[in-house]
C-alpha cells in the first residue's frame, strides 16, 4: 500500500515537472517558433505559453528588436585599380519569424557574404576619389540591394553604413601631401586677403582723416572770414559813429555860432583860420578866391586898429 502511494506521489511530482517545464513565457521583443511534430506550427509572441510535451518543440528563439553587425574590412579594388579595405556595419531588423528561420541556414553569414559581394561591385564602377566622395551613394544602393535580397529570409535591412575605408599606405601618404598642399594654399590665400583688406582699411582710412582734415580747414577758413568780416563791420560801424558825431559837433557848433549872432570881423578872423588850415596842407596848388583881398584889406584895418 505505501509503495503504491509513493510511486502515485512520484507520477505526479514527474507530470507536475513536465507540465512546469512546457510553460514558456515569451519577453517583450522577442518570439519563439513552434514546431508540432516536426512542423512548423506556430510562432508565439511575446506572453504565457503553453506547449504539449513530447509533441511540440520551440525550434528558434528570435530577437525582434533592430540588430547591428559590424563586418570585418573586405579587400575590394576600384575602377583605377587601387586595392583598399572596407569594413560595413548593418542595421537590420527580422520582421518575418518563421522565413527567418526556414529560409536560409545561417542569416548573418548569409548578409556578411551578400554585402561583400555588393560592395566589391560597386566599388568596382568607381575610382579611388569617387569611393572616398561617394559614402552615402555607396550607402543607399547597398541597403537597397540587401533589402531585397533579404526579404526571402523575414529580414530587414534598415541602414548599411561604411564605417573605414584603408586606402594603402603609399596612398595615404600622399593624400596627406595633398591635404597638407591644400592647407598650405589656402593659408596663403587666407594670409594674402587679410593683408588686402588691411590695405584696404588704411587706405580707407587715410582718406577718411584727408577728408576730416579738410573738412575741418574748411571750417576753420569759414571761421576765420567770419571773424574778421565781424571786425570790418565793427570797424566801419565805429568809423560812422565817429563820422557821426563829428557832424554832430560841427551842427552844434554852427547852430551855437549862428546863435552868437558873429560880428563880421569875427568870420573874417575864422576865414583866416582857414585858410592857414588850407595852407598846412600837402596839396601843391592852392587857389584863394579873389575875394579874399578885401578880406586882407579889412585885415589891416583890424591890424592898425589893434595897435591904436
Amino acid at each position: 500500500m505505501i509503495g503504491v502511494i509513493i510511486a502515485v506521489v512520484a507520477v505526479l511530482v514527474i507530470l507536475l515537472i513536465v507540465l512546469i517545464s512546457n510553460i514558456h513565457i515569451v519577453p517583450q521583443a522577442h518570439a519563439y517558433v513552434v514546431e508540432r511534430l516536426g512542423s512548423y506550427y506556430a510562432t508565439w509572441s511575446n506572453g504565457l505559453h503553453l506547449k504539449i510535451p513530447f509533441i511540440d518543440r520551440v525550434s528558434k528563439k528570435v530577437n525582434l528588436m533592430e540588430q547591428v553587425v559590424d563586418f570585418p574590412p573586405q579587400s575590394v579594388i576600384t575602377k583605377d585599380n587601387v586595392r583598399m579595405q572596407i569594413d560595413t556595419v548593418v542595421y537590420f531588423q527580422i520582421t518575418d519569424c518563421k522565413l527567418y528561420a526556414y529560409g536560409v541556414t545561417n542569416p548573418i553569414f548569409a548578409i556578411e557574404n551578400l554585402t561583400a559581394t555588393t560592395l566589391r561591385n560597386m566599388i568596382g564602377e568607381l575610382d579611388l576619389d569617387g569611393t572616398l566622395t561617394s559614402r552615402d551613394t555607396i550607402n543607399t544602393k547597398m541597403r537597397s540591394i540587401l533589402d531585397q535580397a533579404t526579404d526571402a529570409w523575414g529580414i530587414k535591412v534598415n541602414r548599411v553604413e561604411l564605417k573605414n575605408i584603408i586606402p594603402p599606405r603609399e596612398i595615404q601618404d600622399a593624400m596627406e601631401k595633398q591635404m597638407k598642399a591644400e592647407r598650405e594654399r589656402r593659408e596663403a590665400i587666407l594670409r594674402a586677403e587679410g593683408e588686402k583688406n588691411s590695405a584696404i582699411l588704411v587706405a580707407e582710412g587715410r582718406k577718411q582723416s584727408a577728408i576730416l582734415d579738410a573738412e575741418a580747414e574748411k571750417q576753420a577758413a569759414i571761421l576765420r572770414a567770419e571773424a574778421v568780416r565781424e571786425a570790418h563791420i565793427r570797424e566801419a560801424e565805429g568809423e560812422a559813429e565817429a563820422i557821426l558825431k563829428v557832424q554832430q559837433a560841427t551842427a552844434e557848433g554852427l547852430k551855437m555860432l549862428n546863435e552868437s549872432a558873429p560880428t563880421k570881423e569875427v568870420l573874417t578872423l575864422k576865414s583866416y583860420e582857414t585858410l592857414a588850415k588850407v595852407a598846412n596842407g600837402q596839396a601843391t596848388k592852392l587857389i584863394i578866391p579873389s575875394d579874399l583881398q578885401g578880406i586882407a584889406g579889412l585885415a589891416t584895418t583890424i591890424a592898425e586898429t589893434v595897435k591904436k
